[in-house]
This record gives C-alpha cells, structure tokens and sequence, in this order.
C-alpha cells in the first residue's frame, strides 16, 4: 500500500474548509434559518393534530430528523460542488498533480465535508434549543452515526462531482435524487405510519437508516433495525472509498 501524503492531504483539506468558511453565510447560516422554517411550517400544519410520533413529542420528533438532514446535505453539497467548480473552472488538473493522488483526495474531500456538515449540525442544534429538547441517551452512537453519514455523502458528493460536468448536472443529481431520498426518509414522519408495501420501500432508502439511528441516539425508539444501519453505514463507506480510488485512479470524467 502506498504511503498518504499528510502535508498534502491537510493543505487539500485546509483549502476546502476555508472554502466553504468564505460564504459561512449561505453554507453555515442558511441550513439554520431553513431548519427553523421547517420546524415552524411543520409545527403549525401539523403539531396541533399529532402531538406525538411513537410516543414522542412531534416538534421534538421532527427537529431531531432536521438535524440530520442539514448534516447529510451540506456534506453532500459541499464536496459536490467543490469538485464541480474546480471541473468548470479549469484548476482540477493542480488537484491531480503530483504528489496528491486518489488517497489524498479523497481523504481531503471527505474530510472537508464532514467539517462542514458537524458545523451546521452544532449552529442547527441551538438554533432549535428553545424549541425542541433534547436527551441522549446514547453519545457514542450518536458520534458514529454523525460522522459516518457525513462521510459516506462526503464519498457521494464526490462521485457526484465526478459524474457532473456542468453546475445544471449537478443540480439535477441533487434535485432528483439526494433531496428527494432524504425528504422521504422519516425525516417528517415515522415509517411505521406507513402502508406495509410503502415501510418495505423505505427501508431501501439508505437515509433512513442514518435518520432513523440518529432519532434512536435521542429518543431510545427507532423505526427500523440499528444494527442494521451500522453495518449498512460501515460497508457503504468502505465501498464508496474503494470505488471511488479506482475511478479517481482512470482519471474518469476527470481528466481531459
């Protein structure tokens, strides 16, 4: 196995992160207001019908699936969009050069999402303190599921930047597939209230599990099977990066 460039990876990774800190207002701020929008919208809708969801209150319900969801999304968004800027704009050719190769790159990628998606999970979190409470009932857990699902959309963000060629390709992953999964994933309603056919579809949707585990790290009450959502979160990561090493190896869509 060959040795990782460090220095490489950390300058990659610290390019990435001031990136992202350079418009902290529509990528730290505006998940926030957007969080709190829902929350409020959601609240009002429904809140005063549904109480509660499995016995827990449904503003505390849907914040904590709010969380998660600004935390997977603006991971996903943010290794993305980097690689697609950098294919548009013409300086993908400096990532690609030596001495970073695919294992730095996607360390570095990965790593910047996953910064970015912790920040607007902790801004998300007290943006909704006066709104919604919280107990945690299990912490570890909770920092695995956390850290797992940002970096397997980290992984998805890059492929995804891979695949794209221009920001409207972009956009339509992002519209068509990422936004629509994570919306239909228990964020705003629990599955079990499902018909049977429709519960047996969700579970395909690997969102849910990240969801589901997360509101289960709060609450002690889950939808669907935990241990299943960390093996399911271990293998994809592990896959992601494999497949992602090899493709970023072939120089695919990447190099001209």
């Amino acid at each position: 196995m060959e040795d990782i460039n460090w220095y490489g990876t950390y300058s990659l990774t610290l390019r990435e992160v001031k990136r992202f800190l350079r418009v902290y207002h529509q990528t730290l701020i505006t998940p926030a207001v957007s969080a709190l929008i829902f929350l409020a919208v959601f609240a009002l809708a429904v809140g005063a019908r549904k109480h509660e969801i499995n016995g827990i209150k449904f503003i505390n319900f849907m914040g904590y699936g709010l969380i998660i969801m600004s935390i997977v999304q603006n991971a996903f968004g943010n290794s993305s969009s980097s690689l697609i800027m950098s294919k548009i704009i013409g300086y993908i050719s400096d990532i690609l050069t030596p001495p970073l190769g695919s294992k730095e790159i996607i360390i570095a990628f990965t790593l910047g999402a996953v910064l970015r998606g912790l920040m607007v999970g902790i801004i998300v979190t007290i943006s909704l303190i006066p709104f919604v409470e919280f107990t945690l009932y299990y912490p570890l857990l909770l920092a695995f599921y956390t850290l797992a699902s940002c970096m397997l959309l980290g992984k998805l963000g890059i492929l995804s930047g891979m695949i794209a060629n221009s920001f409207d390709q972009h956009s339509a992953i992002t519209s068509y597939l990422i936004t629509p999964l994570s919306f239909l994933s228990g964020t705003f309603y629990s599955v079990k209230d499902l018909p049977q056919i429709l519960q047996q579809i969700n579970l395909l949707n690997p969102f849910f599990y990240m969801i589901d585990g997360f509101r289960y790290c709060l609450t002690n009450k889950a939808d669907g099977n935990i241990i299943l959502g960390i093996v399911f979160l271990i293998t994809s990561n592990i896959v992601m990066y494999l497949v992602l090493e090899k493709l970023i190896d072939k120089g695919w869509r990447i190099k001209g």
